[in-house]
């Protein structure tokens, strides 16, 4: 493992989209069965946040920019990736600006299979029906923060 000053973090961004009714969007990751999570996504050279954030909705889960309106916008959750990994032979981990996203259009407006299909299926659930074993180990320190920064909700 690294020392935490050690560790250079990729920038990143997270979408959490929630419905008029306060539902939160979650999608399962393709690989692995039960693991749901937040669409999210490294940040290209020369984007913004912003950029990145509807860059990667569109990539991962077929949402354009004009169904979503962003309402809440925090950063600095840091992660390190399990057991020392690098990703690109570089980043132990990654800074994640996390963004709440009030999501204006209907389930027919999802294409999980946009460009390459990273989420198997999605739901809508309550954020206090949000699991923390749905993610990994690694991240979990992040979405308990992230749940209770959005939510005001607190899991052990």
């Amino acid at each position: 493992m690294f020392p935490a000053e050690a560790i250079v973090y990729r920038p990143n961004v997270a979408a959490i989209l929630q419905r008029a009714n306060g539902d939160i969007f979650v999608a399962e990751r393709i690989n692995i069965r039960e693991a749901w999570q937040f669409p999210q996504g490294g940040i290209d050279e020369g984007e913004d946040a912003e950029t990145a954030l509807f860059r990667e909705l569109e990539e991962e889960i077929g949402v354009k920019r004009e169904l979503l309106q962003v309402t809440q916008r925090r950063d600095g959750y840091r992660y390190g990736f399990a057991k020392g990994r690098l990703k690109y032979g570089i980043y132990g981990g990654q800074e994640q600006a996390y963004f709440l996203c009030q999501f204006l259009g209907t389930d027919a407006d999802f294409n999980l299979a946009a460009t390459h299909q990273e989420f198997a299926s999605f739901k809508w659930i309550k954020p206090s029906e949000f699991q923390m074993d749905w993610v990994p180990k690694f991240k979990r320190a992040v979405y308990r923060q992230v749940m209770l920064d959005f939510f005001g909700i607190e899991f052990e």
